[in-house]
């Protein structure tokens, strides 16, 4: 159950987003841009790997059971998902690996992305995929902390388009 009340008593994101308008407003802005698929720059596989990491990291199950099935064509499947929890495994690109291990850390040591590490990005990413990686992961942590905070993760009735 929701540990903040809502107008209509609904526990679900989009009502509790609406019990302060303006930051509900930005926070689905932002939500919005996370999923944009068509103006990101990462590939879907990096994007999608950071987001399960994420979504482990905070324990959401609603996200870890979020698909968004038009990113299939992009490598995107099943098989993607079975190793999160193991970023070593030989499923995985080194672009793909230090992007979860960013994730990881960005949630849960962020002390340890150092300037020795941003040269480990700087071989696998550029500048601004690396920019949309740190704001990817933010945001979805940020995400994935308030619903498991107000107690809302699962409750949550808002999905990004295409992941229902």
């Amino acid at each position: 159950m929701a540990r903040i009340a809502t107008p209509d008593g609904r526990p679900d994101i989009e009502t509790i987003w609406g019990v302060v308008p303006d930051l509900g407003a930005a926070i689905g802005g932002l939500s919005g841009a996370l999923y944009d698929h068509d103006t990101r720059i990462l590939p879907a596989r990096v994007r999608e790997l950071v987001r399960m990491t994420i979504a482990h990291v905070n324990g959401c199950n609603v996200c870890m059971g979020w698909r968004i099935p038009e990113l299939a064509a992009q490598g995107v499947d099943e098989e993607l998902y079975v190793h999160v929890e193991d970023p070593e495994h030989g499923a995985y690109s080194a672009q793909e690996r230090l992007a979860m291990d960013f994730a990881r850390r960005f949630a849960t040591d962020h002390r340890t992305i150092d300037d020795a590490y941003f040269d480990r990005l700087r071989e696998q990413f550029t500048d601004p995929e690396i920019f949309e990686l740190t704001v990817l992961t933010a945001g979805w942590m940020a995400s994935g902390r308030v619903m498991a905070v107000l107690d809302i993760a699962e409750a949550c009735a808002w999905a990004p388009s295409g992941a229902r």
